[in-house]
């Protein structure tokens, strides 16, 4: 039997009916899923739910700074050394 390819989009509708309260075993029944699909994939959506409401200017903020400290991290053990 041939392994089905599941893009984002579907993913996400499927684990937003099962979040809306829609009966397990019909979700699971009409996209033919079984249970475990479902789960790692109600996971990994709500892990990744908080990044939908953060602040892009502080992410953007974060990543500049995250930027800096890479790159002076190695500048203050070669210092250290000294």
């Amino acid at each position: 039997m041939k392994r089905r390819q599941w893009n984002a989009h579907t993913n996400a509708m499927i684990v937003i009916e099962g979040v809306k309260c829609k009966p397990v075993a019909e979700l699971y029944n009409e996209h033919q899923l079984s249970q475990s699909f479902d789960d790692q994939w109600r996971d990994q959506f709500l892990a990744q739910a908080a990044k939908t409401f953060a602040d892009p200017q502080r992410t953007r903020k974060e990543a500049r700074l995250q930027q800096e400290n890479t790159r002076l991290k190695p500048l203050v053990g070669e210092l250290t050394l000294e």
